[in-house]
């Protein structure tokens, strides 16, 4: 079982863990806030869960029919958590806002310990996945950073209620966190969006590349260019690289040579075609023929 793997088994089983233990506190503190959050929670282990399993077919091998392996289901598990965790959250703002207008008695001491034990469980799940590379493991820390700041703000909140009796003061904080989590799960699905699409990754400036390999001597144009991640990890590049045809004598050599500079841009899988310089193909040069 990989790191990856591992990381989402972990959080899953956390997630789980805390779903009973929530449950169980709704029904003995007679809390509606705790019981309803426990079943948002339950949603999120399956999400959690589903995550797990994607990143254990993601290991399987290539084959002759799936050439690139199953590293992508990673990606489209991450999309189908960014969807759960924002239909989470719209569902904690749906039931926060009418409590600004009518706000509801909470039982503030069993608020506070379950609050406590939620911040510690949901922050071991975080500091594990936090660390992660894939796309899978930015969205599921971004899903746990959710239920850390939520059992933040219901702490303060109980607190709150507990010392000034002020029942107001834990919706409004309830939404200012939904918000923010919002915001970022935005900018994580935007990421999966691209990637889906074969984007460039946002971590890899194309600009950058393009100088780095014609900065490689013997090297005088790169056209057709294509640069996409299979799930934000594993980055590949295609191109087509003019060289002066001297070069061309020991094509292994600067082959090498581009690939190396490729390796600092975190391209460490890349298909290079070597044109001599009197020669052009690829649909960059078919429109520039066409023009």
């Amino acid at each position: 079982m990989g790191d990856r793997e591992k990381n989402v088994l972990f959080a899953a089983s956390l997630n789980i863990l805390f779903t009973i233990i929530e449950l169980i506190g709704g029904l003995l503190t007679n809390s509606l806030a705790l019981l309803a959050d426990s079943l948002h929670d339950f949603g999120d282990s399956i999400a959690l869960l589903v995550a797990w399993f994607a990143e254990k077919k993601a290991k399987k091998p290539a084959t002759s029919k799936m050439t690139f392996g199953y590293r992508r289901l990673s990606l489209f598990s991450a999309l189908f958590v960014a969807v759960v965790l924002i239909t989470g959250s719209l569902f904690i703002l749906s039931r926060a806002i009418p409590r600004l207008i009518n706000p509801e008695h909470v039982n503030a001491e069993g608020m506070i310990l379950i609050a406590i034990i939620g911040v510690i469980i949901n922050g071991l799940g975080f500091l594990r996945l936090k660390k992660g590379m894939s796309q899978n493991e930015k969205i599921l820390s971004w899903h746990l950073l959710e239920d850390i700041l939520g059992w933040l703000v219901l702490l303060i909140g109980a607190i709150i209620i507990k010392f000034w009796d002020n029942h107001i003061i834990d919706p409004i904080m309830t939404i200012g966190f939904t918000v923010f989590i919002l915001w970022g799960v935005s900018k994580n699905a935007k990421e999966i969006f691209n990637l889906l699409l074969e984007g460039v990754p946002g971590h890899i400036d194309i600009d950058k590349v393009k100088e780095s390999v014609l900065s490689v001597k013997g090297v005088k144009k790169i056209h057709d260019m294509h640069v996409w991640s299979l799930e934000g990890e594993t980055d590949i590049l295609t191109a087509h690289i003019v060289v002066e045809d001297t070069y061309l004598q020991e094509p292994d050599k600067i082959r090498q040579s581009i690939k190396s500079k490729l390796e600092k841009h975190h391209i460490e899988h890349s298909t290079l075609e070597l044109e001599s310089e009197g020669f052009c193909s690829g649909t960059e040069c078919i429109f520039e023929l066409n023009k």
